[in-house]
Formats: C-alpha cells, sequence, structure tokens
C-alpha cells in the first residue's frame, strides 16, 4: 500500500489545472500548479486538517458550511439551511418567504431535527486494520462482513470520545481506507436566512443556468454546553468557539483571480466501467426523471390549496425539483457527448495493457474478467426492485427501521448491524419527532396510490409475493379498491401521531409482533424475506467490492504508465478544489459567450413582483437608490452578484466556503452550469463552471436590505451606513 501512494503522489503532477476534488494533504504535491494558478500562500501551510483553512469547514451532513466568527457563526446556502427555514415557518409567520434575522443570541431558534455540524478533528489511514489477513480470505458475504466488524471496531475505539462521530470511508475504489473524526455538534440554531426572494431568486427557472443572481446563502450557529461538550439542545448552551475562522476578504474578486473551494463533495464517477455509464445513462436516470416528476406533480396537486401542507413539502419539492433538473441535464449532457464511446475505448485499452505480458496479466486479469459480469448481476436486480421500492409507503419504510431497530438491539452493541447501533438512535429520534412537519397523510396517499398502482400494472411473476401478501395486495385490484386499501391503512395506523411514533423506539420484537398498526404488521410480517434479500445482497455486493478493488488496482497502474494523475472519486470527505474566475466564451443554446460576473442590475431586470422572481420590494428599493458603498465594483458599476469559476465540486459542495490566493472568504459555491453537470462521471475543462454567491453582494444585502447590523459586527465588517 505504501508503494501505491508513493506512486500516486509522484504521478499527481500531471493533473490539468483546475482538475481535481484534492485531499488536503495532496495539495503540497500539487504545489507548483497551485501558484502557477495564483495562490500566494504556502500549499504546506493549508494542508494540515487541524489548522487553517481546513479546521474553519464543517460538514451539515448532506452540505459543506464553514465557521466564519470565534463564536460558532456558521455560513452555508440558503437551499443547505432551507428545511430549518421551513420547519420553523407557519401560515401566519412564513420565515421561507419573509426571511429571517435573529438580532441576538436569544432571537436564534433550532434548526430542523436532526441537524448537526461535524467538525472534522483527525484522519487517519486505517487501510492495513480495515483489509487484514483475515479479511484476503473471504469473499462475498463473508468478506463484507469482515469489513463491517473490522469498521465498527475502529468507530467504536473512535466514539469512546464522547461527543464525537466517526467514519471510515474508502478511497480509490476500497483500496484505502481512513478514519474521520468529527466533533458532532447537535445544538445547531438558525440566525438568518434571507427572504426567499433573494435565497432562491430565479428557482426551479434558474436553477443550473447562466446567467444567475442568487442570493444563495444563509447563516447558522453551533452550541454546545456550558463546559464546551457536545449536548442536545438547551437553554444554558453557549456557542461553539471553533479553533479558526474564515475573515471576510479585504478587496473583491477580478476576472482571473485565484479561488480554492473547501467542503465535502458527494459522490464522483469518474472511475466507473462502461457498463455502469451505459446502465446509468439509459435505464437508472431516465426512470428516475419519470418517478422525480410524477412526485412533484402530486405534491402540487395536493397541496394546491393546503398551505400548511405546502410549507410541510416545500424542502422535499425544493430537493426534487434540483435533482430533477440535475438528472435531465446530465442526460442532455450525454445524449450529445462521447461519453461511452469513450469509456469503451478506456477500457479496450485497458484491457489490452493488462493481457500485453504474463506480470500484468497474473496481477490484475482476474479482476477484469470479474467485474463486469458481477455488475450486470447488480443491474438486474436493480431494475427488478425499482417498481417496489417506489411502491413501498414511507410510513411502511419507518416501521421498517424501527422494528430492525429492536431486532438488533438484542444483540450486543458490537454485533449489531451498521445503522442500528447505539450510536445511530439519535437519528432515529431526530427523524420521527421531525416527521411532523414534513408529512401529511393526503399526500403520502396520493404517493402511495399512484407508485402501487404502477407496482400492480406488473405481472404477478414480476411483483414481490411476500410484500403483496404483507400489504393485503390482490391481482386485479382496481385503482378504487387499491385506494380504498390505503385509506384503511392510515385510517387504522397509530403512526401519524409523534407520541406512538416515538413509542415505537422503545419497543421490543415481542411487542411489535403484537401490534395492529397495519405498518408495523407488515414490517413484522416482511422481515424474513428482508433478511433473506439483504443476505442475497451483500454476498452479491461482497463480491463486488472485491473485484471493484482488483479493478482500480489495474486503472492506477494503467493511469501511472501513461503518467497521468490519480486523484480519488469524491466520497463525501472534505476536498480542495482550485482554480480561477473565469466566464466562457460560449453559452449554451444562444452560443453567447458568458461574462464572468452578474449584477444587481440583473436582478431589476429579471424581477416580477411574483413567483420564482419575487425580489421583496424593499431590495428593490435599495437597488433603485443606488448607494451600493464599498461592496460596489467599480468596473460594473454595481455590486456583483454571482460569479463563474473552473472549480471542480459537485453535490455535497453546496455551501462550500470560496477563498482568494490569500485564504480569505470571498463567497459560496452553491450550482453548477447544465451543460457541465455531467463532469460528475466526465470532467470537461471547457464547460465546467461553478457558480458562487459573491461575499460582497452577501454583505450589501445584510447592510442596505435586511439591516443585520449585528451580524455584520460579529464578522468584522464595518458598516458604511
Amino acid at each position: 500500500m505504501k508503494k501505491l501512494l508513493i506512486a500516486l503522489s509522484v504521478v499527481s503532477c500531471f493533473a490539468a489545472a483546475d482538475e481535481g476534488m484534492w485531499m488536503p494533504k495532496q495539495l503540497p504535491e500539487i504545489a507548483d500548479k497551485l501558484k502557477a494558478a495564483g495562490l500566494t500562500i504556502d500549499p504546506n501551510d493549508i494542508s494540515k486538517l487541524t489548522e487553517f483553512p481546513a479546521a474553519a469547514i464543517v460538514s451539515l451532513g448532506g452540505c459543506s458550511a464553514s465557521f466564519v466568527s470565534p463564536d460558532g457563526l456558521v455560513a452555508t446556502n440558503h437551499h443547505c439551511a432551507y428545511n430549518s427555514i421551513a420547519h420553523n415557518s407557519t401560515p401566519d409567520n412564513d420565515l421561507l418567504a419573509n426571511g429571517f434575522l435573529a438580532k441576538g443570541l436569544d432571537a436564534e431558534v433550532p434548526a430542523a431535527p436532526g441537524s448537526r455540524i461535524f467538525v472534522t478533528k483527525a484522519v487517519d489511514d486505517v487501510t492495513n486494520k480495515v483489509i487484514d489477513a483475515k479479511v484476503t480470505e473471504l469473499t462475498g458475504k463473508a468478506r463484507l462482513d469482515a469489513i463491517e466488524d473490522n469498521q465498527k471496531a475502529l468507530v467504536a475505539e473512535c466514539e469512546e470520545d464522547e461527543g464525537h462521530r466517526c467514519t471510515v470511508a474508502a478511497y480509490y475504489g476500497s483500496l484505502e481506507y481512513y478514519l474521520i473524526k468529527q466533533l458532532e455538534i447537535k445544538d445547531v440554531r438558525l440566525v438568518h436566512a434571507p427572504a426567499s426572494g433573494v435565497g432562491k431568486f430565479g428557482g426551479d427557472t434558474d436553477n443550473w443556468m447562466w446567467p444567475r443572481h442568487t442570493g444563495d446563502y444563509s447563516f447558522l450557529r453551533a452550541y454546545v454546553s456550558p463546559e464546551g461538550e457536545s449536548a442536545d439542545y438547551s437553554e444554558d448552551n453557549v456557542p461553539y468557539k471553533p479553533d479558526y475562522h474564515l475573515t471576510i476578504a479585504s478587496e473583491g474578486l477580478e476576472e482571473g483571480d485565484f479561488v480554492m473551494a473547501l467542503g465535502y463533495p458527494g459522490r464522483t464517477n469518474r472511475h466507473r466501467l462502461p457498463s455502469e455509464v451505459k446502465e446509468t445513462f439509459e435505464w437508472s436516470y431516465p426512470k428516475t426523471v419519470e418517478q422525480f416528476q410524477d412526485s412533484l406533480d402530486i405534491i402540487a396537486r395536493e397541496t394546491a390549496d393546503d398551505k400548511d401542507a405546502e410549507l410541510k413539502y416545500a424542502s422535499r419539492v425544493a430537493g426534487l425539483n434540483n435533482y430533477l433538473k440535475n438528472r435531465q441535464g446530465m442526460l442532455d449532457s450525454f445524449a450529445s457527448s462521447d461519453l461511452l464511446e469513450r469509456k469503451q475505448q478506456e477500457h479496450k485499452e485497458l484491457t489490452e495493457w493488462v493481457n500485453s505480458d504474463r506480470t500484468k496479466k497474473a496481477l490484475y486479469a482476474d479482476g477484469l474478467n470479474t467485474i463486469d459480469m458481477l455488475l450486470q448481476q447488480r443491474h438486474k436486480k436493480s431494475r427488478a426492485d425499482y417498481q417496489l421500492n417506489n411502491a413501498t409507503p414511507r410510513l411502511l419504510s419507518v416501521a421498517r427501521a424501527v422494528h430492525r431497530l429492536a431486532q438488533e438491539g438484542t444483540k450486543p452493541d458490537a454485533e449489531r448491524k451498521a445503522g442500528y447501533q447505539e450510536r445511530d438512535i439519535p437519528r432515529f429520534e431526530s427523524y420521527l419527532a421531525g416527521m411532523d412537519r414534513n408529512f401529511d397523510a393526503k399526500v403520502e396517499k396520493a404517493l402511495d396510490l399512484h407508485n402501487l398502482s404502477s407496482y400492480m400494472a406488473q405481472p404477478k411473476s414480476e411483483r414481490d409475493a411476500a410484500f403483496d401478501k404483507a400489504m393485503g395486495l390482490r391481482d386485479g385490484m382496481s385503482n378504487d379498491e387499491l385506494s380504498a386499501l390505503i385509506d384503511g391503512w392510515y385510517e387504522s395506523t397509530s403512526l401519524l401521531d409523534r407520541d406512538n411514533r416515538m413509542a415505537l423506539l422503545e419497543f421490543d420484537p415481542e411487542q411489535f409482533e403484537q401490534s395492529e398498526d397495519p405498518f408495523v404488521k407488515a414490517a413484522v410480517a416482511l422481515y424474513p424475506s428482508d433478511l433473506e434479500d439483504e443476505k442475497k445482497s451483500e454476498e452479491l455486493s461482497g463480491k463486488i467490492q472485491q473485484a471493484y478493488a482488483d479493478y482500480m488496482r489495474a486503472k492506477i497502474a494503467f493511469m501511472q504508465s501513461k503518467g497521468e494523475a490519480v486523484y480519488p472519486d469524491a466520497n463525501s470527505t472534505l476536498r480542495i478544489t482550485y482554480g480561477n474566475v473565469a466566464g466562457r466564451d460560449h453559452g449554451t443554446e444562444d452560443g453567447n459567450a458568458w461574462a464572468p460576473f452578474t449584477t444587481l442590475r440583473g436582478v431589476t431586470e429579471k424581477a416580477t413582483g411574483e413567483g420564482e422572481f419575487n425580489a421583496p420590494e424593499e431590495q428593490l428599493k435599495a437597488i433603485e437608490a443606488g448607494d451600493f458603498g464599498p461592496y460596489e465594483k467599480a468596473d460594473l458599476n454595481s455590486v456583483p452578484v454571482n460569479y463563474l469559476a473552473t472549480l471542480d465540486i459537485t453535490g455535497g459542495n453546496s455551501g462550500s466556503a470560496v477563498l482568494n490566493h490569500k485564504g480569505e472568504f470571498v463567497g459560496l459555491a452553491f450550482d453548477g452550469t447544465l451543460d457541465s453537470i455531467i463532469s460528475d462521471w466526465d470532467f470537461n475543462l471547457e464547460n465546467t463552471r461553478s457558480i458562487q454567491v459573491d461575499t460582497r453582494y452577501m454583505l450589501w444585502q445584510m447592510e442596505y436590505v435586511d439591516h443585520a447590523d449585528n451580524l455584520l459586527k460579529e464578522l468584522g465588517v464595518s458598516t458604511s451606513q
């Protein structure tokens, strides 16, 4: 393994500028490229996770964020805080529409249940502890179980340090494993969010588009016990004191300036095989687009005249719309690209290289020959399960999960299935408690009817007999009969009540078996078949994991032979990407070039007073007044709103702090452009542009419109008024 790491270090310098989601420790390896791009501070000084600036970067468990004050103030995107804003909204006090500003600590409100801020404290290579001598002798489910046991042991030891959350992440196709230790801050509060007419300006119409004029920012605050330890919400808690925080840049960005984004990108797929590309773009993504659109249509119909239900589903709708446009954009990009052909050619070249001599063949041929066969088996299973997974009512999924928790609770903690250990119970508690603000029976019944109708339209041979029996589904059921059956479930269930849901967490398996709740009864009935399906799935997954590691070992060696860089695909761990502020010499449909900055003039031009372009009246008046203070960019004669950069980002990077060449805070990444989002699979420097909200716009809006003087002072910004 050490030899592999050394080899990777040697070839990393061949990576194209801007490309790559680098682990912080890799920055010294690409120091020359960073300096050539414009970085003026020493790359060695920013490569340590426990020092500036990496120590100021946090995860929200799906989005990125950063500390921006010594008192635990956290900056992130508006859409990353959207659920918390919606959670605190009511028909009479719509924070989504009107925005929110806490003028003091006592006015800050709890974020949505389950909200977390994760502060990375350590990352250690544990490859040899995960893939130990025992694991190397195993295959299939046995191998997977042994790896899981090793991971759980490492996590358990790590989490003996109370208040911390630890995970073991796989890199390079499970060739390497790292133990990541994070402080888990459980008391998260909403501090400030602009009105949706700012934070979500342009809505779904402008999503993934340029030019953009969205103030996609918000502020949270991390709270801990008076002793400085992680703690649940309490009025006695105090703001967390981070070791480091970012500071606002003293000078604004110009075209061509160096920028880097620090965050937690979710997943990229640049090392996927041709068969995976084909299955994804020819079957999986088209099905996803269809399903998401159906769900959006149903939710819109069912919440049309119900403000409370609309607010409950606001966050889900925003997420569905985002993913829908993302997937459709990927499909459109794929259709006009030669990605599959190039992947097939690359795989052919790899195969030929492996078979070119006895040594390579002995080392790598088995992995290449095995992986595609196994992937075809997985694709077949995914297709077979598609309708069933969609048809599973949300309350059944809840009942299944909590019943499994009870079953696993009969075992010693170390022997329980990952995801069902003592460390996981708070996640269950938060989810069950929070359902009151994101669940409406009328909406869920409509979704269930649509999905179950599609499932029942399949031939009986393609349906799941155990599921049909547990749910009382019969051949030939009409939609009216199916609707009546669903109505019966919801009339009989006790899970619509928060206290009843929470009580399930205290049930033992025998109590579950005695329940008359229709969803709980179904969960109990399905448990044996669920276990059998899980066993078969894990047998296949274990074989795939082993074969994938072998495949990646071959691919890395092949890329090294050509002098090409190898950086790990994104896996929700801290990464740094760098580039420059840059427009494009081409647009999309109309072919027009893209300027690197947008300004307040674009807000005024787009504003309609309603819907997605409902800019607040106070903002429009402030723009008309023309007082831009120190936030004006002289050559634009206005305040810059958003800017483009050549940063290599993806989902999960939302909320990532963008820093200038001196390590100062200059914006928040929040989006990419529609024709470049396929970069998750196929990086294209010519097209790839990230979209950021400029700190100058954030500060102008906070000072001149929202009058967030208290926060500006905390950020170290002197107001001009």
